[in-house]
């Protein structure tokens, strides 16, 4: 089966950073695009980040410049690095897979195949 595993989450200071780490098995990178989604309380969940077979890396217009996500295929893992952290930020965050191109996955949460369980990231004033 299909596992998505994410990690990396923690209680943070506003201004501060964080690395998740998206460990994936039993999928292939040239197969599937891999996306980062967070979910805040009420809100509904949004893809933030995703990076395509080919490499190209995707990212919702709030967390440009900030956010930056990679991956280490050889290893099956990838990585979002969150900078500048403020309150809109604290969310749970999944990683996940879909073949559709990622300029569609990160609009709509359908395109997801697999989910993976999500990772808390806290931000304290």
């Amino acid at each position: 089966d299909v596992q998505l595993q994410a990690s990396g989450g923690g209680l943070v200071q506003a201004g501060g950073s964080l690395r998740l780490s998206c460990a994936a098995s039993e999928i292939s990178f040239d197969t599937y695009n891999i996306a980062w989604f967070r979910q805040a309380p009420g809100k509904e969940r949004e893809g933030v980040a995703c990076i395509s077979r080919e490499g190209g890396e995707h990212y919702a217009d709030s967390v440009k410049g900030r956010f930056t996500i990679s991956s280490d295929n050889a290893k099956n893992m990838v990585f979002l690095q969150v900078e500048s952290l403020n309150a809109d930020d604290a969310a749970v965050y999944y990683c996940a897979a879909s073949p559709s191109i990622c300029e569609v996955v990160l609009h709509t949460a359908r395109a997801v195949f697999h989910w993976g369980q999500g990772t808390q990231v806290t931000v304290s004033s």
